[in-house]
């Protein structure tokens, strides 16, 4: 079983519920942060944009966003220090959408954006970057552990466009199709 928890819950905490659980922080500030949308593996590739590639997942995210004062932003897909990456409507005006690769004028909604340029984006990386991780959890589950990921957002649902998708629910599910 994997289970999805906040990384502020105390571990003793999820301890009480779950005893035997091995508990795995896959923020980008935890242990296994190479599973973060901000770790830098480089090489990933920008959904619709022929060979280009990004650094991180969520350079890709980031990279892509249109705002009403500013388009793309070609320097989030080489960017490696893990930081600086957000990109919010504070700094840039209203969000218009995600353009749908470098070559094209169409935006995306949020939910269309998640489903067709984050989530392909991430479980690209975790194909080619993360096997050794994800090949970890498997044996885990397969030996009868439970799992629990920490991440800062606990929302599985792709739909939900209220709170920001968790990419731990996304391991989850990448995990559970390849079991």
């Amino acid at each position: 079983m994997i289970v999805i928890k906040n990384k502020r819950t105390k571990t003793e905490n999820i301890l009480k519920k779950y005893p035997d659980a091995e508990i795995f922080d896959v923020t980008s500030k935890g242990e296994y942060k190479r599973l973060s949308p901000f770790y830098p593996h480089g090489g990933i590739p920008v959904p619709f944009s022929g060979t280009v590639t990004s650094a991180s997942v969520e350079g890709i995210w980031q990279g892509l966003k249109v705002f009403e004062s500013e388009g793309i932003d070609f320097s989030c897909f080489s960017n490696r220090t893990m930081k600086d990456l957000k990109r919010t409507v504070r700094t840039h005006g209203h969000c218009l959408g995600h353009q749908k690769g470098l070559g094209s004028r169409q935006l995306l909604g949020y939910i269309e954006a998640r489903k067709e340029i984050y989530v392909p984006s991430y479980y690209w990386m975790l194909e080619h970057k993360c096997q050794r991780e994800i090949q970890h959890f498997i044996d885990l589950l397969r030996a009868g552990k439970t799992i629990v990921f920490l991440d800062y957002d606990t929302n599985g649902d792709i739909e939900d466009p209220s709170k920001p998708l968790s990419h731990a629910s996304l391991i989850k599910r990448y995990i559970e199709s390849h079991m």
